[in-house]
């Protein structure tokens, strides 16, 4: 009977081990599953992070270049235009110095005896404004009787400032040579070589 008895003891700690240990198995699976699981889990947010903040960075890195890009763009543009400004003010002060002084009448002269030296070309008008025929008339008729250039007609017009217009054949043919008309040319003819200057020096 106490053999029976001791047989049941073991037998009853040999079952209640083994199903402690398969518990302890199932236990360590379960926490090892959930484990690797928070793992993968952990990673998978890590990895999502780095794609979004390296994204986020390439889209920085590209907005900065380009927005060094664009400011270095409109610094050229401002330049340029402040230089074309500067030169704009130089040529017109320049004509400006030469149209009011006594030069303006000399030019004049040479303009009309290049056009009257021209078989195709009569009736002569030279146009300017008021106050400059005013002030250059008797010069001019003198400089013409001089050079006996005959057949020119001096002519007032408060269209425009300063300089002067010549009118040939009746007005058919007419050529602006105001200030303001001479400003303009010589700042289409200087403006690309300046930009073009600048250009090069990038």
């Amino acid at each position: 009977m106490e053999i029976q008895l001791q047989e049941l003891i073991e037998q009853i700690k040999k079952d209640g081990v083994a199903a402690a240990e398969a518990e302890a198995k199932n236990i360590i699976d379960t926490a090892k599953a959930e484990a690797e699981s928070i793992i993968a889990d952990a990673q998978a947010q890590a990895d999502k992070i780095l794609s979004d903040a390296k994204v986020k960075l390439e889209h920085m890195v590209k907005t900065s270049d380009e927005a060094i890009r664009q400011a270095g763009r409109n610094l050229l543009i401002s330049f340029r235009e402040s230089v074309t400004r500067e030169l704009n003010a130089i040529i017109r002060e320049n004509v400006d110095s030469i149209y009011s002084s006594k030069a303006l009448c000399d030019i004049i002269i040479k303009v009309i005896e290049s056009w009257a030296a021209r078989e195709d070309a009569e009736n002569i008008s030279v146009i300017l404004n008021g106050n400059d025929l005013k002030t250059l008339e008797e010069q001019l008729l003198c400089a013409l009787n001089k050079k006996m250039l005959n057949g020119v007609t001096l002519k007032a017009s408060d269209n425009f400032d300063g300089g002067f217009r010549i009118a040939v054949n009746n007005g058919r043919i007419y050529y602006d040579y105001s200030s303001e008309a001479v400003v303009d040319m010589l700042s289409a003819y200087l403006s690309p070589r300046i930009a073009k200057l600048l250009k090069e020096e990038q």
